[in-house]
């Protein structure tokens, strides 16, 4: 086979190859990121603090697609990226494993996806999910009172 017939090598998340570049922008690392984080077992939701219900009220309207990157902001270079992410855990989860997990999660997905080294990963935990059952939930409304006079 000749050698103008073998497939050369496009450049890499914006480092020039012999055919072009490649660009990525940062909605997509941040989409990858979101979803890689989202598939660690103890992560309840991406997000958190004030802006998780203003988050889920958006996410109603706008539909699922916009909820991969919520709680995810990326930093995107030639050949480097730099994630943080915020997240709501499960109650019971070590936070310290849980935070690495998703660090190493992330990191995976990205270098696999998009050949960006990715220098940095910052996992805020916002809040703790507290699962409970219909009988013990405090939020849950009580059974109307009976007064004993009347």
């Amino acid at each position: 086979m000749s050698e103008q017939h073998q497939p050369a090598p496009a450049g890499t998340a914006g480092t020039p190859g012999p055919r072009g570049t490649t660009r990525i922008e940062d909605v997509v690392v941040g989409k990858i990121a979101g979803l890689a984080a989202r598939e660690v077992s103890g992560v309840h939701s991406l997000g958190g603090g004030a802006g998780r219900m203003v988050g889920a009220l958006r996410d109603s309207f706008a539909g699922p697609s916009t909820t991969a990157q919520h709680g995810v902001h990326v930093e995107v270079g030639e050949t480097q990226a730099v994630v943080d992410v915020s997240i709501v855990a499960e109650y019971g989860v070590a936070i310290h494993e849980l935070a690495e997990a998703i660090r190493s999660n992330i990191i995976t997905a990205i270098e696999r996806m998009t050949g960006l080294e990715v220098t940095e990963v910052n996992v805020t935990v916002h809040d703790v999910h507290l699962d409970f059952g219909p009988d013990e939930d405090p939020d849950a409304q009580q059974p109307e009172q009976h007064t004993r006079v009347q």
